[in-house]
């Protein structure tokens, strides 16, 4: 990509700025931007092509609207980028995604500008329904923009928001970004037209205009409308249904021409009453080659070379857990026909495309609707299938009544494949898997499990299609194993069954999923420190291996259970059996080391682990506080 010179941007400290600015400098501009997203993103990582396909349209509703008094609201913030650039973080873009820096998504703590945070879709209209009738309660005068995407509208909440927009008449606007559409030339340059004519005063709000607009076409376009029927279609396009929920629908327009864009905000902008959705096709990655030929169209990338679009990743022979779960998977559906896999708009993400490539009948993706997977599971249960519901701990959350009403209750085998259990880096808070141990403990008749390394987690997928007597869980994390060899053949695990990994006599080191790792790294300081530990894997966080732990409370001092969840999780489960079995009163020591009650922000790895508390020296660190004993003085006694 050719490099552009920064005429305007570096004269853009926030978006008042653009009013120095008439409409065709702010062309210029837009390719600046577009410029420096692309710079700013090789050097970091993150969400490049979303935010490369709203530039244009970033640019338009800073210099129309006046935020942050007008709301701007961007649903689940991909395409933030250039919206921080012009809202005065632009000299921050280098501390993107990095602990301490700005967020990938739009944070409410950063700016003032990002009215309202996201990171999961199909928030955006509902947020902006809820400011819009609080802004006629207070009699104020501001406007509100919620910037949604085509996905988005996968989601039942954005179609629940609006169906209450439309009977509340609430006076706000709509950007449907669809990223999923073209628009050839002629067809653009008359949508245009149309468009412009009916975000007009002197239309706006009339629902039966097809022959008045006609009237009011150029020779040359009315020629080519044979019917007044035509022209409503050709402008409705996909607004029969957003006029049905009584919203009044303009488009489609083409989101990267500023001639065509500008006309049509600064009308809906006027319009006095009423829901207004402008349909805006624009292009993910546009401007970029490499994005726009890419099959996701960088949606998420590391660092990248800017000339050849290269993306620089470590190199790690190691499979992710992901790599793990989709062979396990394919190998397991080989023998069984009945196995199907379900993913809400994550094909890749979750690994469910390469089961796609060898069983394409038996591989669905929903769209993101997460609430209709876990149902939609439920009935392919119903019908003898084995079902794997494949979503991210994070995005399973918006389930959670689907979870317990038409799985748990009815006690159906639906098979839920947690993938990004646990922390998960750049992405910080809002996709951090933190709490599906907890949510899902609480259930009857669930089985929880946590794969502590691929072996296991190929082992708990076999585990997973042959258990049969109701709903069942298996979590794992992101990112690279360990390296082991998964055997040739394995067996499935014996339900609520853990293992010991290794016998020691004073501490016992309980540890559930990932953090087995740094587990046995702690044990080995506390063995050089004199304290003998033992370490187990307890595999299950429900049901629990009682058996075994009631062996370690016979045979240890302490017992320090580990997981990399929410408080509630696998330490309490273990807490509640300890205490009920009256152990707890013969003053056994325990601990429950989990992740911290607050939401940890983004960062590398590492240092959310450390922040967390859940590294190996933090497991050390507590047992040597459970016996009172200062590690100065250990060392002096163990040199």
């Amino acid at each position: 990509m050719e490099d552009i010179k920064t005429t305007y941007l570096n004269n853009i400290n926030d978006p008042k700025d653009l009013n120095d600015l008439n409409d065709d400098q702010l062309k210029d501009l837009s390719n600046e931007l577009r410029s420096e997203v692309i710079r700013s993103v090789s050097k970091t990582g993150g969400h490049l092509g979303a935010s490369l396909g709203v530039i244009e349209l970033t640019v338009a509703l800073h210099k129309i609207f006046n935020a942050p008094k007008d709301k701007i609201i961007w649903d689940v913030g991909h395409q933030s980028y250039p919206h921080k650039i012009l809202t005065g973080r632009r000299s921050k873009m280098g501390t993107l995604r990095q602990k301490n820096g700005l967020s990938g998504f739009a944070r409410r703590d950063e700016s003032d500008y990002d009215v309202f945070g996201a990171g999961h879709s199909s928030t955006a209209v509902s947020a902006g329904v809820g400011m819009s009738v609080a802004r006629d309660l207070d009699k104020k005068d501001n406007h509100v923009v919620c910037v949604v995407g085509d996905g988005a509208m996968s989601a039942g909440q954005a179609y629940e928001a609006m169906n209450n927009a439309g009977a509340l008449k609430s006076r706000f606007i709509v950007i449907l970004n669809d990223n999923d559409m073209s628009i050839a030339p002629p067809t653009g340059a008359m949508s245009a037209y149309l468009a412009k004519l009916i975000s007009g005063g002197t239309y706006l709000g009339i629902r039966n205009f097809a022959k008045q607009i006609v009237e009011k076409l150029p020779k040359t376009l009315e020629k080519g409308a044979k019917k007044a029927e035509e022209i409503t279609r050709l402008i409705s396009g996909n607004g029969t249904l957003f006029e049905s929920l009584g919203f009044y629908y303009v488009g489609p327009i083409d989101g990267h021409n500023l001639d065509h864009l500008m006309p049509v905000i600064r009308n809906v902008k006027n319009a006095e009453n009423g829901p207004i959705i402008v349909h805006v096709v624009t292009k993910k990655g546009k401007g970029y080659k490499p994005a726009e030929e890419s099959e996701e169209k960088y949606h998420g990338v590391s660092k990248f070379n800017i000339a050849t679009g290269k993306q620089v990743k470590p190199q790690i022979s190691k499979k992710t857990y992901t790599n793990i779960f989709s062979e396990s998977l394919i190998k397991e559906a080989e023998k069984d026909k009945k196995i199907v896999a379900v993913t809400a708009a994550m094909p890749s993400g979750t690994g469910l495309n390469k089961f796609k490539n060898h069983y394409p009948d038996r591989f669905f993706d929903v769209g993101i609707a997460e609430q209709h997977a876990v149902t939609f599971c439920a009935g392919m249960a119903i019908e003898g299938y084995k079902p794997f519901a494949t979503i991210y701990s994070t995005f399973l959350q918006r389930a959670y009544d689907q979870i317990i009403h038409d799985v748990a209750i009815q006690n159906l085998p639906v098979r839920f494949a947690i993938d990004r259990a646990g922390l998960v880096g750049a992405d910080g808070p809002t996709h951090a898997g933190s709490f599906d141990i907890t949510f899902l403990s609480t259930l009857p008749n669930f089985v929880i499990m946590a794969a502590s390394d691929e072996i296991e987690l190929a082992r708990m997928v076999r585990t997973s299609v042959e258990y049969n007597r109701g709903p069942i869980s298996f979590r794992y994390p992101r990112g690279n194993c360990k390296g082991l060899d998964i055997p040739e053949n394995y067996e499935s695990l014996t339900i609520g069954k853990g293992r010991i990994i290794k016998e020691g006599e004073k501490i016992a080191l309980l540890s559930l999923g990932a953090r087995l790792s740094e587990t046995n790294l702690a044990a080995e300081k506390l063995d050089s420190k004199g304290l003998s530990c033992t370490v187990a894997d307890a595999r299950f966080a429900k049901p629990l291996d009682e058996k075994m732990i009631l062996d370690l409370v016979k045979n240890h001092e302490a017992i320090i259970t580990i997981e990399e969840g929410s408080s509630g999780g696998f330490g309490s489960n273990v807490l509640s059996y300890l205490s009920n079995k009256g152990l707890l009163d013969d003053g056994l020591k325990i601990r429950n080391i989990y992740l911290p009650d607050q939401f940890i922000s983004h960062g590398n790895m590492e240092e959310m682990y450390e922040e967390a508390g859940l590294k190996a020296d933090d497991i050390v660190a507590t047992a040597l506080k459970m016996f009172k004993i200062k590690d100065s003085k250990l060392k002096i006694i163990n040199p």
